[in-house]
């Protein structure tokens, strides 16, 4: 144990993409900060997630854009996938944005980053663990927790006698799964299945609901699972694990249970795509007096605070939306709050997001399910992405548009784009809803010929129709 006790104006835990900004920010301010974290600076979007997933998307979209050479009239003769050169460009990302970070935080005036594991001990008191083997005791008056999540392990007997990857370790393969089963139809489900597909695996996605992305409308769904099916990979609704076997060769069996009879599938690698989990086991919250959900997520009010004064969850670890970039809307919160005493919330915030399969899916405000749960009066527009110019000149048309508009006030309240740069369209959308501008200032907009963004003109004109 370290003989001195440090104190600190504020300490944040975890580098993630609120706590890194954080802790830069308050230390811009002349505030004393200590950074802990466990792991490796820049959190699970930089090592574990959005960065290395979409830069390994990026290669296995040039493997099909290989594919498919003849379709553009170009002969592009045979390829190959070197997926230890896939998994090494990923890694010099990963390396080059996590060393960034790490260097504006060594570099840094009245900013100490602590390498270890923080665990409370009161309610502005914490013991860190040091990756020295070394404990040290740290004291702050303003606390900020930003631990995040870990991929959930569900619960299917015979999971614990095969080799079962995560989104972690199965970007850490040193070859190609022959046949890579996974479980889960979710954003992480399928950007992982359609993307080892690419590289040439055999997929089977096993989805226990009765349609894929869940939370989407069924039109949606249904144009996304056969884009998926097009691309060979097999699809598994309502199916049920209720047992993994090992077979010989090191392969793995799962059994599933159908409506009325049980059918094997058997695939050399097995990837866990069943949602995530809150890092708060190891943080003794219970000696600082903050509560957690049923699940283990920390209970926050609108202004991010716990049930303990002066001790604040950002990020994931918190529940609710799990995407980047509203861990980064918590930071704004945070540091306004407490640098400049704003009181803002994070009540009615847009939550945009993007599930990157290809095309994408771009989605913003309400789809049409929450729309009528909700009683709302709206109208919907919808368009395919073969009547987009754009879309048929580049020989990208599948997909659709799809707008949800208030009958009453003409306002855009949803929209979901399923395309080709569908993220891009419907950062286009939420511009035009935070400007709170009617549908018709966008079928009435002029925009640049030919670009994916004039059909915003077309699919709100058939609202006219």
């Amino acid at each position: 144990m370290k003989d001195r006790k440090r104190e600190f104006d504020a300490i944040v835990i975890g580098s993630g993409q609120g706590g890194t900004p954080l802790v830069l920010s308050l230390a811009d301010e002349g505030w004393r900060v200590a950074l802990v974290e466990r792991k490796a600076v820049g959190g699970t979007c930089v090592n574990e997630g959005c960065t290395p997933t979409k830069t390994m998307i990026a290669s296995a979209r040039v493997a099909h854009l290989v594919q498919r050479s003849e379709e553009y009239g170009v002969v592009a003769g045979e390829s190959s996938v070197d997926i230890q050169k896939v998994i090494q460009r990923k890694r010099q990302v990963v390396e080059s944005f996590r060393e960034g970070s790490r260097k504006r935080i060594i570099d840094s005036p009245n900013l100490s980053l602590i390498e270890g594991s923080a665990s409370f001990v009161g309610d502005r008191e914490l013991e860190v663990r040091l990756k020295e083997g070394e404990t040290e005791l740290i004291e702050a008056r303003t606390i900020v927790i930003n631990t995040g999540t870990s991929p959930a392990t569900p619960k299917i007997p015979g999971l614990e006698r095969v080799e079962a990857h995560d989104s972690t370790s199965i970007m850490e393969l040193d070859e190609l799964p022959e046949h890579l089963i996974v479980l889960g139809g979710g954003y992480v489900g399928l950007e992982f299945g359609q993307m080892f597909r690419r590289f040439g695996s055999r997929v089977t996605i096993i989805q226990r609901d009765k349609q894929l992305l869940s939370l989407e409308d069924e039109d949606i769904a249904t144009l996304v699972l056969e884009i998926l099916r097009g691309e060979g990979i097999d699809v598994l609704l309502e199916s049920e694990p209720i047992e993994i076997d090992s077979c010989e060769g090191n392969r793995n069996s799962v059994r599933l249970r159908f409506s009325d009879k049980e059918k094997p599938v058997v695939g050399s690698h097995l990837l866990l795509a069943t949602g995530r989990v809150p890092n708060t086991p190891d943080l003794n919250l219970e000696r600082a007096g903050v509560k957690v959900d049923g699940r283990g997520f920390i209970e926050v009010n609108s202004k991010l605070e716990t049930t303990t004064k002066n001790v604040y969850a950002i990020g994931d670890v918190k529940g609710g939306p799990a995407f980047t970039h509203i861990s980064y809307d918590d930071f704004r919160v945070m540091k306004e709050n407490l640098v400049n005493g704003r009181g803002l919330t994070i009540q009615e915030r847009f939550v945009p997001y993007v599930v990157f399969i290809d095309p994408q899916l771009g989605r913003i405000g309400l789809t049409e399910k929450q729309a009528v749960s909700q009683g709302r009066q709206f109208r919907v527009a919808t368009l395919p992405f073969d009547r987009v110019a754009r879309a048929i000149e580049t020989n990208e048309t599948r997909g659709m548009m799809k707008a949800l508009v208030d009958s009453k006030t003409d306002r855009i309240i949803g929209a979901a784009i399923l395309g080709v740069e569908g993220g891009e369209i419907m950062s286009a959308i939420q511009i035009a809803m935070m400007g709170n501008l009617p549908y018709t200032s966008l079928r009435d907009g002029i925009f640049a010929h030919p670009t994916f963004a004039e059909s915003l003109n077309n699919v709100f004109m058939g609202l006219d129709t």
